[in-house]
């Protein structure tokens, strides 16, 4: 009867208007338990001089009222009886209409914020009536005293255990049965939705005796306030995407897969199945989320993305934040976004527990969840629980990078006349978003160069996109100011020619792979390895300078004496990192002391010769792999493996200068602003300092400094005092008629 009735009763009552609404009238629901439940305290007896610290004192009178028999209704008093019942009926037709106007509230697609918390976590009918319970003084501070009343304390004002079961059960078998609402693996307690206070450090605290309280969280959804979690700010945000996202994406591709894959997935009318987590790896691009929010434009859908590493630095435990993450997501029914997760997958062992909870978290509470990385990773254990997929993202191709930089310069109307498009994308193989954000930036540097008559050039250009892919190289490398010019290299005509050479091969990488197909005919060996070879002092690093000024690239000077570890792994560790930071930042790569890895390849006579030759060989893959500029330098080009040798494209040797190229590195080591005497001769310095180029440049400075302090100008005494130090420093004696004379 009254399911037909509740039939009824629903044509002819309206729908709620908000979730507020449809809360009042639970809130009424409670209000008549409420009623009926202080009908059942036994009276206070006037003639109890301690009636005013009832709960503060237990009395003889409250033990007899405790063990006495349980009356029957019958001997209620009549007036008694008939308010239960006139409770009685107000409630079940209360509760009819309620459930009437919560059907036609689904039939006429009005949101209710309980209803949806009900559908999304697989509430019973009593778990939702407990949350209304614990709303109640969130809203009202009269159910604190209500509440305080029927616990017999004047200091528990939330709802316990053992209230919530008075309440809502009709007998003592239904509330052994309740009981299981309150267990830790069950909805309101393993979903974080109720907080259970008074249990005690030792946990020996009864249920009946612990307090309930609805999670803040769970509060502000239930009223209706959409913002998120409080506790996750630090380390995720919302985004709603915007449909000019689809117009920002270089990796069509890749969209229109993960469109159909959602469409089949999730959309179609006969789409059911696990929750889904993809993991997109490749190299570090922003077009992967731009992807993953034009798919969740397409289908109207919020995007919760969160930073990883921020997360694990944060100051929430790692499992909880995980946790509390997921659940955000389903509450604001958005898609997962895990950005940064590198630090974790780096190391998946190490790592083990973070990942796990971040998978745990997502197939519990996600639909749908995205996780960003550069590196390979599967999972063990979730397959059959969750779907998961590893999906390669690959770089842009130099022909659609090329288009992409050629449509966003056009729109630009300040362009100066060196700016080229090809050499842009050969440079810099940026996503659709990346290359606006560094116009963006490129016009403020031409605003602050020339705020009058601002023009943006290829410079500002270079330097904004240098900006936008900063490496986090960290202590195994250091960035290099380049500071010197071609005019400053002194070096046979061939060697400089090979070093102009290996400038425009970079330079013009992008018509030889992108428009002539070569990208197409190789996997490997993109890039440009150069190998300079030549004792110390002779120009190596300064020619990787003035490579990486005439590319308008970062340079990063890698000691490989440093990288190479004595810990089995750990080079190869510091290696990919290096590689992979350099990737992202599209930097030139100058490998110092390479004589520390890059010996002959010895037979193998123990574990440690093993290990040696697998780190060369890691080297050898990570540099085939790389697509930028490498440049490794050697004392002994014959202590190189062959097999490096031959994956090298540029091998220039840098000679001990003979006494001509001497003289002319003596003719450029100096500024113009230092102050030379007449008398200093470079053929004679040439003749009698036998010395390379860095050694000369110390002895030019030395001797600057000498004739500063003299407050003189830089004169031969000097020079030739400059250069005994030095021949000092290099443990060498020197004799020089010419400084006696």
């Amino acid at each position: 009867m009254l399911a037909v009735a509740g039939q009824n009763l629903s044509a002819d009552l309206a729908a709620y208007a908000d979730s507020w609404e449809y809360l009042s009238d639970r809130l009424r629901c409670l209000d008549l338990r409420l009623r009926q439940q202080v009908l059942k305290q036994p009276h206070a007896r006037a003639s109890d001089p301690l009636s005013p610290f009832k709960g503060l004192v237990i009395t003889a009178a409250e033990i007899s009222d405790l063990l006495a028999c349980p009356q029957s209704a019958t001997s209620e008093p009549a007036a008694g009886l008939a308010e239960k019942q006139k409770l009685e009926q107000a409630l079940m037709e209360l509760q009819n209409e309620i459930q009437a106007r919560r059907t036609a509230s689904r039939q006429a697609g009005v949101y209710l914020s309980l209803p949806r918390l009900t559908e999304l976590f697989g509430l019973t009918q009593f778990e939702e009536q407990c949350l209304v319970i614990c709303l109640a003084p969130e809203v009202d501070r009269k159910y604190e005293k209500l509440y305080a009343y029927l616990q017999d304390d004047a200091t528990r004002r939330w709802p316990g255990v053992d209230l919530v079961l008075n309440l809502l059960c009709g007998s003592q078998v239904e509330k052994l049965a309740a009981r299981a609402a309150f267990d830790p693996y069950a909805a309101l307690l393993k979903f974080k939705l109720l907080q259970m206070t008074d249990a005690g450090t030792d946990g020996q605290t009864p249920l009946l005796s612990r307090a309930l309280k609805l999670d803040d969280r769970i509060v502000n959804f239930l009223l209706g306030h959409r913002q998120m979690d409080a506790r996750l700010e630090r380390f995720a945000r919302m985004v709603f995407p915007r449909e000019s996202a689809l117009g920002m994406i270089a990796a069509h591709e890749l969209y229109q897969r993960a469109s159909s894959f959602v469409q089949a997935y999730f959309v179609q009318p006969q789409s059911v199945g696990r929750n889904v987590v993809l993991y997109l790896h490749g190299p570090a691009n922003l077009d992967q989320r731009l992807v993953v929010e034009a798919v969740c434009c397409n289908f109207t859908l919020p995007l919760l993305v969160a930073d990883v590493e921020a997360m694990k630095a944060s100051q929430l435990p790692f499992d909880q934040a995980a946790w509390l993450l997921a659940r955000e997501a389903a509450l604001q029914s958005a898609v997962l976004c895990l950005e940064n997760t590198d630090c974790l997958v780096a190391e998946p062992d190490k790592h083990l527990l973070e990942l796990n909870s971040l998978i745990e978290s997502a197939k519990t509470f996600s639909r749908l969840t995205f996780v960003f990385g550069t590196r390979h990773w599967q999972p063990q254990g979730f397959t059959h629980e969750c779907l998961f997929l590893s999906i390669v993202v690959s770089r842009p191709d130099l022909g659609i990078c090329k288009r992409h930089w050629e449509q966003n310069l056009a729109a630009c109307e300040r362009l100066a006349d060196d700016v080229d498009s090809a050499v842009l994308a050969g440079k810099f193989r940026f996503g659709l978003g990346q290359i606006q954000d560094a116009l963006a930036a490129a016009e403020n540097l031409a605003r602050w160069r020339s705020p009058e008559n601002w023009r943006i050039t290829a410079s500002d250009l270079s330097a904004a996109c240098r900006a936008q892919s900063s490496p986090k190289l960290g202590a195994l490398a250091h960035k290099i100011e380049p500071k010197h010019t071609w005019s400053e290299i002194v070096l046979p005509h061939d060697n400089v020619a090979q070093l102009k050479e290996l400038c425009e091969q970079a330079r013009y990488r992008h018509r030889v792979y992108g428009e002539w197909g070569f990208d197409r005919k190789l996997s490997l060996g993109k890039g440009l390895n150069a190998l300079f070879s030549g004792p110390p002092g002779t120009g190596k690093t300064m020619a990787a300078e003035v490579i990486a000024s005439e590319l308008q690239l970062d340079l990063y000077r890698i000691d490989l004496s440093q990288v190479v570890s004595k810990y089995i792994g750990e080079t190869e560790k510091n290696l990919h990192q290096i590689f992979l930071e350099a990737q992202a930042a599209h930097a030139i790569l100058f490998f110092d002391e390479a004589d520390a890895l890059f010996g002959k390849r010895s037979e193998v006579k123990d574990a440690h010769d093993r290990y040696a030759n697998i780190e060369v060989g890691y080297l050898l893959q990570k540099m085939e792999e790389y697509e930028g500029v490498a440049i490794l330098a050697t004392n002994l080009s014959r202590h190189i493996d062959e097999a490096f040798l031959r994956r090298m494209h540029f091998i220039v040797e840098f000679p001990f200068p003979d006494q001509e190229y001497r003289r002319q590195i003596w003719q450029v080591v100096f500024p113009h602003e230092a102050p030379l005497a007449d008398e200093v001769d470079f053929d004679v310095l040439a003749r009698e300092i036998k010395l390379a180029g860095g050694n000369i440049k110390n002895i030019a400075l030395a001797a600057a400094f000498y004739a500063a302090g003299d407050g003189q100008v830089i004169q031969m005494p000097h020079l030739w005092q400059a250069a005994r130090r030095e021949h000092q420093k290099l443990g060498r004696t020197w004799e020089n008629t010419k400084a006696r004379t």
